[in-house]
Order: structure tokens, then sequence, then C-alpha cells
């Protein structure tokens, strides 16, 4: 069921529905969706402009949209991140390390959103579990995921990611694997921008707004000893929770925060 909060972000009286056009005939995922979610179900409707967020189950999958701006969470457009040439050269990758020996080491996102960082992960090597408590953004996710698997260029990476839709912070206390990398990238606060990037995050923004649990987030991870900490922070941002990192690798907009847990609590 959507929160009255992911309601109220929506900026609608009656919250988030999900729309089933026309040309699809999959009305008994529709129908499964809509009760997971807690969704009222449209047939057949426009979607208009300024009256409500929708998440639409189209025939290439899901959708969130307002009318004006439509979000997917569509992996096919990493496949050229994922060429061994520039795969090694991800600030991510880097971050995390690489490992080619042996069982794949576990990695996880712990904040996991539309899965592309997750897909990075992957592709060098991890195991990756994905938590992401949003339930419409899981949603987005989880069909991304499956249409994934189902692309060759994508397939041997999803087949390395598993999505866990639950809070990774009690998520994280209860593993029994420890990690050797645990990735953070609590939501930045929205910039205002006119660009069709700005816009799609402002989309986001109404169901999931910064991150305003950082300090457990980080010590959640920290206690779950993994390796290494990686943190995903804007170039100018302050470190998360106030934590110097051991070491950062800086790109154009955003930097890579790297931790390695000792006995020092957080």
């Amino acid at each position: 069921m959507i929160s009255r909060d992911v309601e109220a972000k929506a900026g609608t009286r009656d919250g988030p529905r999900l729309l089933l056009t026309p040309k699809t005939a999959d009305t008994s995922r529709a129908e499964k969706l809509a009760e997971e979610l807690g969704l009222e179900l449209v047939f057949e409707q426009a979607c208009t402009e300024g009256e409500s967020v929708w998440l639409v189950l189209a025939e290439n999958g899901l959708a969130l949209t307002d009318g004006a701006m439509t979000v997917t969470a569509d992996l096919t457009a990493m496949v050229p991140r994922l060429r061994e040439d520039r795969l090694a050269s991800e600030l991510l990758v880097r971050a995390a390390g690489r490992s080619r020996q042996g069982e794949p080491p576990l990695a996880v996102d712990a904040a996991a959103g539309f899965g592309q960082d997750a897909l990075l992960l992957a592709a060098a090597g991890y195991r990756v579990i994905l938590f992401e408590r949003n339930p419409i953004i899981a949603a987005l996710l989880g069909d991304a995921l499956e249409r994934a698997e189902q692309e060759p260029a994508l397939a041997g990476a999803a087949s390395r990611m598993t999505l866990r839709r639950e809070d990774s912070l009690p998520a994280l206390a209860r593993m029994e694997e420890t990690p050797a990398v645990i990735y953070l990238d609590p939501m930045f606060p929205a910039k205002k921008k006119s660009g069709l990037t700005g816009k799609k995050f402002q989309l986001l923004h109404l169901l999931a707004g910064p991150c305003e649990q950082e300090e457990e987030l980080l010590r959640a991870a920290w206690n779950a000893r993994p390796g290494r900490i990686v943190v995903k922070r804007p170039l100018k941002g302050l470190p998360l929770a106030g934590l110097r990192p051991a070491w950062s690798l800086k790109g154009k907009t955003v930097r890579y925060d790297c931790l390695v847990p000792s006995e020092k609590r957080v």
C-alpha cells in the first residue's frame, strides 16, 4: 500500500494510479501489480498533464509519468559502458575494486534506485543484492531486471543481481554473509533544472525524497563489517554523516568516498 507520505509527495488527492494502456493485453499482471502496490487500476485512459502521477503498464514495460514527463528503468542504455575497456575506467568499479578469482564476491546496493550502478558492479564480477524500499521504484526496477535478463548483452550481469523490495536499514543487520562492498547512494536534494535529466529526477523526487537517515544508513553499513563502503556524493558535497573517507575518486559532478570499517564506531 502506498503511504500517505508518498501520496503527499505525488501532489495528488488520490495518490499514484496504475494505468493499463489499450494495447496491453496482460490484464492479470496489471491486476496483480495493482494489488501488490495498493494502487487503483484504470483501463484505457489518457494521462492528463498535472492531473496525477501514473504508473503505466505498456507493451514495452512499466513507466512512471505525470503526463508531461515519462521515466522508465531501462538498463539497455548501459550496454556501451559494460564493455571491458570502458568498465575498467568506471569510477564506481575502481572504487569498489575487482576480484577475478574464486566465487564472485558479494556487493550490496543499499539504495538501488533504477539499478544502473548495481549493474556496473554486477558486470565487474560481483553478486549484487539491491535494496529498494520505495514500492513503485522497486516495481520499475524489477520490471527492468526482467527485461535485462532477456537481453544478451545484459543477461550475464543481470543474473547476478537480486532485488529485495525492503528497507536496507534493518536488512543489513540481518545479513548472514559479510559483503565485500556496501554501496551507498542516498538520493541528493532536488535541484531546479530545466534540462531533461533534471526534470526526470524531479519526477522521482515526488516518490522518494532526499535521504533523511544518513547517519543511520552509514552506521548500518559499518556494522555489517564489509571489506569496503563506497559512498556516492555530489562533487562538492560534505561526506556522508560527516565521516571523512579513507580516500575518494572524483568525477566531473560526483565523487566516490571509500571507507574501510575498523573497530572504530560511527
